[in-house]
């Protein structure tokens, strides 16, 4: 069954996968960016020989992929960026196919900073990205013409209320703000969550959270990006590396961005922000 690391865009996915990839993986407490391949994006070309050119291809392919991945995997994390809206009538995943998920959620108005960095957007755009909400977003850098990473990730709003409010299976929703401040307690809360939907298969150790804790911090992060190179990383427009790690704690919206960019993200989210505890 397959265990979804779930979020918007630039919300803490990757900080979530480094702790996991790095703890239920390895039998060391050292992350390494190699670690991140052991929990991959969910991507329809892995599980499917069809041509995947177009939305209604990708839509069309959902649903055989993931039984396929549950005939070939026990159990197995994947990442998404994916809201759970139906489109067309198709849904992402079911209870079928998904044992669980763990969902962060990161305040719209921190997020905003780090997707115009991360598409090479400006505030408007950024804005109107997040606000779309019939946005999908494709990540096939090799094949521009494929359509098999397609991800279809609606407004912020509607992607975090879809996972937020979700019957279908168990999610762990989390915040990433809680993890800034508590990172032990988040993370063993999670340990706890997965040996619930997993049935108690991971053997959990106070002494290997605090280690690496201590591996994944956002400096030593942004020091291995610099030294080494991200492989998740984008190119902007001139081809350049767009860094990925960008400014960690010091994306605090109320010290970026002026009254009059800030009544504009409150305006846009300020319902999800009041029911999410932001506001």
């Amino acid at each position: 069954m397959i265990i979804w690391i779930a979020s918007y865009p630039k919300s803490g996915n990757t900080w979530l996968r480094s702790f996991l990839s790095t703890y239920i993986y390895t039998n060391d407490n050292l992350f390494e960016f190699d670690h991140l391949k052991k929990i991959k994006q969910f991507n329809l070309k892995n599980y499917t020989s069809n041509n995947i050119t177009n939305v209604n291809d990708a839509i069309a392919n959902l649903e055989n992929a993931q039984k396929k991945i549950i005939s070939e995997e026990e159990n197995i994390f994947l990442k998404t960026h994916s809201s759970l809206i139906p489109i067309n009538g198709h849904s992402f995943t079911s209870k079928k196919y998904t044992a669980g998920a763990i969902y962060i959620v990161r305040d719209p108005r921190n997020v905003i900073t780090s997707l115009g960095n991360h598409y090479n957007l400006n505030f408007q755009e950024s804005l109107e990205f997040m606000s779309n909400s019939k946005k999908y977003i494709i990540d096939d850098r090799k094949d521009k013409k494929s359509f098999s990473s397609f991800q279809f990730i609606s407004s912020w709003s509607n992607n975090v209320m879809s996972w937020k409010n979700c019957q279908e299976f168990k999610v762990l929703f989390i915040k990433y703000e809680d993890l800034e401040k508590n990172q032990n307690k988040v993370f063993l809360d999670i340990l706890y969550f997965l040996n619930n939907i997993l049935k108690n298969k991971i053997k959990i150790s106070e002494i290997r959270v605090k280690n690496i804790i201590d591996s994944i911090s956002f400096d030593l992060l942004k020091k291995k990006e610099l030294d080494n190179g991200f492989p998740e990383s984008v190119e902007n427009k001139n081809k350049k590396k767009v860094s990925f790690f960008f400014l960690g704690k010091e994306n605090k919206w109320n010290k970026i961005f002026d009254n009059e960019k800030i009544d504009k993200l409150n305006n846009s989210f300020k319902e999800s922000l009041i029911k999410l505890g932001y506001f």
